[in-house]
């Protein structure tokens, strides 16, 4: 099949912080993307162009740049016009696999980003097991090598082992070449530093190139570019969707034959099987950071397109007189569900210009369902709350962040995790945890895994004073154990984690041995009442902040919930006391992210949502309910 020489489309997969938005960033600077007047555009994380990403310093949506690379590699080959390099930047936690599965979809080949010292980690697990499937072709860059602790042999064993072992598992799935695996090229960089090299810098130490040609020219030398059918008609696959404020829904396309135009008319296939012709009315090509007017475009380029209100990913636009549709795009089953409806609190209204209403909560879930496809939302029992299905707990609880950004008031229910039946038996699904920890937290990691029905599968011991653990766990038994974990390590572990498949239910877990202070009754909180009560446990309001009965006000040291008077106020008398108004005694209260009052919430709690506060509450507010409720419980 013939084949576009002045072209590549290439993903940059990796786990979580191991460096790939950076070196994005760098390509870009090297290739001459940013001018003199657009210098302040190459900051850190360019590519990662969301509030929440750069807070929390992870990809959350994949993203696509062109590099257009006109260096020396390019000028041996003859292409004095030089080489488009399509990138497409995913997300490196497993939470967005979905968004993996679809930059996957785009590509002929993928760099395979391994940090120098903490070495191939889950996600580095899943998205290569996704282009090992696909049969992509791999380069291993083993970035930040001028670690101190960085280990390069080591890592660079480990992550031709990891290729060989998933090769070997999929031998039955697809046929892949082992003798191609083995002459995997290896980069040594430094992102940060934009430096890459072929040869192996000691461990510490910046590679003695001082740029990224050698990364650039691996890849030319690497990775194919695009095939097409000749004289083949139009197949365009929708990848992804964006939005311009002026020309609407945005389809983003991977041409895999033919020839796509402004103007022309094409047959849509939509996902119930059904088509209908549309015209194309502008055609957008990608050049750096910028989308720029293109009148036509061919097999193998990555473009977007307007004129299309309603298509969706996994979607097809083909040839009107010859159609040939594509498949859908399949991601792999959600494991993690979670409740989400309206703000059903007292206090709930009270933020000007909040978003309430059923309706307006049900149409925001609608649009996150158009550009994200591993979430579902199902119908639950209440008109005025759904059950929405993803892969983790993070991806949930951004979607719950984004729509509390936007003005939404919501109640959030506990995460729960997505069961199935097989041959009568309940299975649940398992995570593979990878645990990094100082060796004086060992005892207390083990005995932390194996409350949550973790087993342990490998142990091993890199000499720097760091334990790397596996364990198989329910995945129902991270719910929480995020918090549990930063605090028993000191906040020095590194825990990550990736799905496994499915096991029989594993028996009843303990999330928290700790119960909760509730509130008896509505008012304002008072220093004096919380002096009075701090000796039961933590508090996660302030003083004068407004609470109502069944509110979780703190967190009880003893494993039983307590009904607290939060709001009683001092008596006015005349009598004057050693240890009046003693109000420095007071310890400041913990204040709860979104993520932690999810994982804090236990199964008869759920989260209150708005735009200013995030609060944690008793389904049932009142206090004699919940008492029935338990009385009817332990009567079975």
């Amino acid at each position: 099949m013939p084949q576009r020489e002045n072209l590549r489309n290439v993903a940059i997969v990796a786990h979580v912080d191991h460096g790939k938005t950076t070196l994005v960033d760098a390509m870009l600077w090297q290739a001459g993307a940013f001018k003199a007047h657009d210098a302040e555009k190459a900051g850190e994380r360019v590519m990662d162009s969301g509030d929440l990403e750069r807070e929390k310093g992870i990809t959350i949506l994949a993203k696509n740049t062109a590099i257009h690379y006109t260096g020396p590699s390019a000028l041996e080959r003859g292409l004095t016009e030089g080489v488009t390099i399509n990138v497409i930047d995913t997300p490196g936690h497993a939470d967005f696999g979905g968004e993996v599965e679809r930059g996957l979809s785009m590509v002929d080949g993928v760099v395979l980003l391994v940090d120098a010292s903490e070495g191939p980690l889950p996600q580095t697990r899943f998205v290569l097991r996704k282009a090992l499937a696909a049969r992509l072709p791999v380069i291993i860059v083993v970035n930040k090598v001028d670690r101190p602790d960085s280990r390069i042999t080591e890592v660079v064993g480990e992550a031709t082992d990891l290729l060989l072992g998933l090769a070997s598992d999929l031998a039955d799935e697809v046929e892949v070449d082992l003798d191609a695996l083995l002459d995997v090229p290896v980069i040594y960089a430094s992102a940060k530093a934009q430096r890459a090299d072929t040869v192996q810098p000691a461990d510490g130490t910046l590679p003695t190139n001082t740029d990224l040609e050698p990364l650039f020219a691996t890849i030319l030398e690497r990775i194919p570019g695009p095939t097409y059918e000749e004289g083949a008609p139009l197949q365009a696959h929708v990848t992804n969707l964006d939005a311009s404020p002026f020309l609407g829904r945005l389809a983003l396309l991977r041409i895999h034959n033919g020839t796509l135009k402004k103007g022309q008319n094409v047959a849509w296939y939509r996902q119930d099987g059904t088509s209908q012709t549309v015209r194309i009315s502008e055609l957008l090509r990608t050049e750096a950071l910028e989308r720029v007017p293109a009148l036509e475009a061919h097999a193998g380029d990555i473009v977007a397109v307007a004129g299309i209100e309603n298509i969706m990913i996994g979607e097809s636009l083909v040839d009107a007189e010859d159609p040939r549709p594509l498949p859908l795009i399949t991601v792999d089953d959600p494991a993690i569900s979670m409740t989400i409806g309206i703000n059903t609190s007292p206090l709930a209204g009270r933020v000007k210009g909040a978003k309430v209403t059923a309706r307006q909560v049900k149409d925001r879930l609608d649009r996150e369902l158009i550009g994200n496809v591993s979430l579902r939302v199902l119908p639950t029992d209440r008109p005025d709350a759904w059950e929405v299905q993803g892969r983790g707990e993070l991806a949930l609880a951004i979607l719950v962040e984004q729509m509390r950004r936007e003005g939404f008031e919501l109640t959030v229910g506990k995460p729960q995790v997505v069961t199935k039946t097989v041959d009568g038996k309940v299975m649940e699904p398992v995570e593979r945890m990878t645990i990094d920890v100082p060796e004086e937290h060992l005892g207390a990691v083990t005995q932390l895994m194996a409350a949550r029905k973790g087993r342990m599968e490998t142990m091993s011991n890199h000499g720097t004073g760091w334990i790397r653990m596996e364990f198989l766990v329910p995945a129902r038994g991270l719910i929480g154990f995020r918090t549990r974990f930063l605090t028993e390590t000191r906040g020095t572990g590194i825990a990550s984690s990736i799905a496994e498949g499915y096991e029989p239910w594993a028996g009843n877990i303990e999330h928290r041995n700790t119960g909760s202070l509730v509130a008896d009754r509505a008012g304002a909180v008072t220093p004096y009442a919380m002096i009075n009560l701090q000796e039961r446990g933590s508090f996660f309001v302030q003083p004068t902040s407004q609470v109502y009965e069944g509110q979780v006000v703190g967190e009880n040291s003893r494993n039983e919930d307590m009904d607290v008077n939060i709001t009683k106020e001092k008596k006015l008398t005349n009598m004057r006391s050693s240890t009046a108004d003693s109000f420095e005694n007071l310890v400041p209260p913990r204040t709860l992210t979104l993520e932690e009052c999810i994982e804090f919430a236990s199964d008869d709690e759920c989260v209150e949502v708005t735009p200013e506060e995030v609060r944690i509450r008793k389904v049932v507010l009142d206090a004699s309910e919940r008492a029935k409720i338990a009385a009817r419980k332990r009567r079975g």
